[in-house]
């Protein structure tokens, strides 16, 4: 057998900023097995990242960048997201997705909320339902309800023949309180191959 090394992408939050760091937060599933991980911002400036956190049961991470690696053009292009109350969310309320679909780069998706408190397998996580497109890459970005907030991490859809419409994300009343715990955590850089 033979193993070869892949990239991947996924799409990510702007979630807070320490004395040194720049916060975003993403999906486990996006960073899990990454041996490098990097954060492209809107300008197209591409930094490096490291892990603050992870937890793979609520399917969220937090990765850090260094402010000293962001240049002040990329700085003054990009902000902290403003974060909603989606316990107010109503079935039927208007959302817009945002995401790095297929890798392409900013994509927008706009929808409905069709459903609430959705679990998906054997998660505990209360998911948002919508019919806001929901495709490979989106994995971690936002989504938004019509004042701008983050109510939601775009996380999974269903896909088969017979289905269609049908994205989750996180809601951000449960995801919160793990994302603070994660930010909180020691930066992980990478072990140099040297020890």
């Amino acid at each position: 057998s033979s193993s070869q090394e892949t990239q991947s992408s996924g799409s990510g939050i702007i979630i807070g900023q320490n004395d040194t760091e720049l916060l975003c937060v993403t999906n486990a599933h996006v960073i899990n097995g990454a041996d490098t991980i990097s954060v492209c911002f809107v300008d197209g400036s591409a930094v490096e990242a490291s892990v603050k956190g992870s937890d793979t049961d609520n399917d969220l991470a937090v990765i850090s960048v260094k402010l000293s690696d962001i240049s002040d053009d990329t700085k003054s292009q990009i902000k902290v997201a403003t974060i909603g109350d989606s316990s107010s969310l109503k079935v039927g309320e208007q959302v817009v997705a945002i995401g790095n679909a297929l890798g392409y780069g900013q994509s927008v998706t706009s929808g409905i909320v069709s459903g609430l408190n959705r679990q998906l397998d054997d998660s505990n996580i209360s998911m948002i339902q919508t019919d806001a497109a929901i495709n490979p890459g989106n994995s971690g970005g936002a989504l938004l309800n019509m004042s701008g907030e983050v109510i939601g991490i775009n996380t999974a859809k269903a896909a088969a023949t017979e289905v269609e419409g049908m994205g989750y994300a996180i809601s951000m009343s449960d995801a919160m309180p793990v994302i603070e715990e994660l930010m909180t955590k020691t930066t992980r850089e990478k072990v140099s191959d040297e020890n």
